[in-house]
């Protein structure tokens, strides 16, 4: 059997030829795989909204808490892991945590998706 019956191409030149686009190196896609990871649930997305959305894009914990109907342990937890990722900043003050999106922070995921 040729090998043309065993693959349902039409032109097998095209799905042989050399690569076009520059290919993500090793390095990269561990650190766009972990900035994914940490996007990759649907109370952070919406943390990251709310806190973009919010007067001046900074936002209270306590201010995030009852919109997203999460307990506030549940939702310092989702913004731990957006800080830890690099997304969104902390800043203390007095019993309050305040988050700021960080600016160009969600630049290297975006990029990565419109160049796929």
């Amino acid at each position: 059997m040729a090998i043309t019956e065993l693959l349902p191409l039409r032109d097998l030149q095209a799905c042989c030829s050399p690569l076009t686009k520059e290919v993500l190196s090793e390095e990269n896609a561990h650190s766009v795989a972990r900035a994914m990871k940490a996007l990759a649930d649907p109370a952070r997305l919406r943390l990251i909204s709310m806190v973009a959305a919010h007067d001046g894009g900074e936002a209270c914990v306590c201010d995030l808490t009852e919109p997203l109907g999460l307990s506030q342990p549940t939702v310092s937890h989702h913004l731990k892991i957006l800080v830890d990722a690099g997304f969104l900043s902390r800043s203390k003050r007095g019993t309050w945590a305040y988050y700021r999106l960080v600016p160009g922070s969600l630049d290297t995921v975006s990029s990565f998706l419109t160049s796929v």
